[in-house]
């Protein structure tokens, strides 16, 4: 029988490292150069099995968005907010929520965004200060 893979944490240290520790980590593929910040024992691309972890930025641009109106429980006082999809400065994309959207008109693609600890499950972005790239 093949050994199974192993991670150098659980699942639920890879969440409380962001949401306690105020860090982001993922994983790079060395085979086929991914990083990913999902929690992975094997490479979703190539399925390599010896990541390497990483920490990741927490600088990005909004790569995808939408508006939540219908939230879960733990998000119920937040809404609306938008889910996001970042892609990282220093490489890697994540999900994660921004509380401080209420409308489309508040977020744009290519937005400047930052990691911010929070009490909250889940990862959240705050824009950053400055104009949009497109004005």
């Amino acid at each position: 029988m093949e050994e199974l893979p192993h991670a150098s944490h659980t699942i639920a240290e890879f969440v409380r490292g962001y949401e306690e520790g105020g860090v982001l980590r993922g994983f790079h593929c060395p085979a086929c150069d991914l990083l990913t910040a999902t929690w992975s024992l094997a490479c979703p691309r190539c399925g390599r099995r010896d990541l390497e972890e990483r920490t990741l930025g927490t600088q990005g641009r909004v790569a995808a968005f939408t508006l939540l109106n219908v939230p879960g429980d733990e998000f119920l006082n937040d809404a609306p907010y938008a889910y996001v999809v970042v892609e990282l400065e220093a490489g890697g994309r994540v999900t994660g929520w921004m509380p401080t959207v209420r409308s489309v008109a508040d977020l744009a693609i290519g937005d400047p965004v930052h990691f911010v600890p929070s009490y909250k499950p889940g990862v959240q972005f705050a824009k950053d200060r400055g104009p949009s790239p497109g004005g």
